[in-house]
């Protein structure tokens, strides 16, 4: 036996490696083919719950057995790495992500601080600035930091926003959102120390958009009242629905009434490489403070967020500390310290996982597959909208389609009977287990989403997406009306 066992040797540490990289290599290679949904009864499902509950051994185990039980536990789940993944908004996990994040751990630097691994920290800096300058457009002297997730980058914003305009007084700090907002806006808000009854929700427009005039109403009477509105928080591409408030005309706002701006862009963001995302999400250059999750439309593992400012010092002052203990750390040049830009002081290096993909496939490959989500949405929409039996509201501002059973006519009887067979209809689709979506409710109505966002879903998934959802929606027809590809389709997929 090995003296130090938390020390293998290099013949122990290579055997261990391929262990689980053939694991990794075999689960990534078989995506397509596995069942998109739970496989395991809830009985089955509650026993190997309770066996991972169980504490750790005082003696070790075998490799080979634990990383068994690993794949127990991992298919104990919904597959978000897979195709058929297009409920909620997916991360699907680039595998050279997973290689980066593989090195990164191994290697192990601290990400606190940039003296303590200045290149590293100028490498994490190099993403952060390309998101906030090439993505979002903001000028010279923009950053942020990398995050655990949108959540944690909406907070860091509103600790920012509250510090700037508000200073110590938050007790008549008001904050304007919308009701397709995402829930983490209102949770940092009362996080940051605001009132929930001083967090307004912005009436929307018929095409489910916040109304700025219904905002700038509330702000100045607000303001009439002695209160004191401080931050308005625009959405680009809704959970919900995937829809783009209107950037431009809520920017205007946040400037004539001195409020911060925030855009929560932690699914829409990076659409931005593409020239219609760049055309439906104009508005991101007028923002004081925007959230990117680059874990969604860069498809980088879960726990990759982002937290772009237009000032970085404002987010620095909000957040900066020291101790006695910090006093032999020195500056690191012009690469900021992460850890006085957000809550977090320990934390390792996070842009590694995204600095590695975006240097080997290159921006171009991401622009392209974001191109080819926008086109499957598009073709989505087209094709539902041709079911008599389904109510397609809206076309995709994104990648997320929204559809329901058309009522029978205009009573609510009619719309609350839809609803139900909407509800049967979402569990027929999913009964499939070939794909996986889920629902939502918008202005009252119980409605189903199609969300393509994954990296590995293609036309393929979608055409049979669609020979599922077409023939459950009309349950009466037999057979399944044949799914034609969409204009467009063959410059990004071969064969169509």
């Amino acid at each position: 036996m090995h003296p130090f066992p938390l020390e293998p040797d290099r013949a122990t540490m290579n055997e261990m490696g391929r262990l689980v990289l053939d694991r990794v290599v075999d689960r990534t290679d078989k995506l397509a083919a596995r069942p998109a949904t739970r496989t395991l009864s809830p009985q089955a499902e509650a026993e190997l719950v309770e066996s991972f509950l169980a504490p750790p051994p005082a003696r070790g185990g075998d490799l080979k057995v634990l990383l068994a039980r690993l794949d127990e536990a991992a298919d104990c789940a919904l597959e978000t790495a897979g195709p058929g993944h297009l409920a909620y908004i997916p991360g699907g996990g680039l595998y050279s992500a997973a290689l980066a994040e593989f090195y990164n751990r191994a290697v192990n630097r601290y990400g606190g601080l940039a003296s303590v691994a200045p290149a590293l920290a100028a490498l994490e800096e190099s993403v952060i600035r390309w998101m906030a300058r090439e993505v979002c457009g903001l000028p010279e002297g923009s950053g942020g930091l990398l995050t655990s997730g949108g959540s944690m980058a909406t907070f860091s914003a509103t600790v920012a926003a509250r510090h700037h305009r508000l200073g110590e007084d938050l007790a008549s700090g008001t904050v304007y959102t919308s009701a397709f907002a995402h829930h983490s806006v209102a949770k940092a808000a009362r996080l940051a120390g605001i009132r929930a009854a001083h967090i307004r929700t912005v009436p929307h427009t018929p095409d489910l958009r916040m109304d700025p005039h219904a905002a700038t109403a509330m702000i100045r009477a607000d303001r009439d009242a002695g209160l004191r509105p401080f931050l308005l928080v625009a959405t680009a591409g809704t959970t919900d629905t995937g829809t783009v408030d209107p950037l431009p005309q809520l920017a205007d706002l946040a400037r004539r009434e001195d409020v911060w701006f925030h855009v929560d862009a932690a699914y829409g963001g990076f659409f931005r490489l593409t020239a219609r995302g760049a055309e439906r999400l104009a508005g991101f250059e007028e923002a004081d403070s925007i959230t990117l999750d680059p874990h969604k439309t860069l498809f980088m593992p879960f726990g990759t967020g982002a937290l772009v400012v237009r000032d970085l010092a404002a987010l620095h002052v909000a957040h900066d500390g020291t101790g006695s203990y910090l006093q032999d750390m020195g500056a690191a040049g012009s690469v900021p310290d992460s850890g006085r830009l957000g809550p977090e002081l320990t934390h390792e290096i996070r842009g590694l996982r995204a600095w590695l993909p975006l240097h080997l496939h290159g921006v171009d490959a991401f622009r392209e597959a974001l191109d080819e989500k926008l086109d499957l949405a598009e073709y989505v929409h087209d094709m539902l909208s041709g079911v008599a039996e389904l109510e397609v509201p809206q076309r995709p501002d994104l990648s997320t389609v929204i559809f329901r059973v058309r009522p029978a006519d205009g009573s609510r009887a009619a719309a609350e009977r839809a609803d139900e067979a909407s509800r049967r209809l979402l569990e027929r689709i999913n009964g499939h287990r070939r794909i996986v979506l889920s629902s939502t409710v918008v202005d009252s109505r119980y409605t189903l989403r199609v969300c393509v966002v994954s990296h590995r879903t293609h036309h393929d998934r979608i055409a049979e997406a669609l020979q599922i959802i077409t023939p459950e929606a009309k349950r009466h027809t037999r057979y399944p009306q044949a799914v034609q590809p969409y204009e467009g389709l063959d410059r990004l997929v071969p064969g169509w």
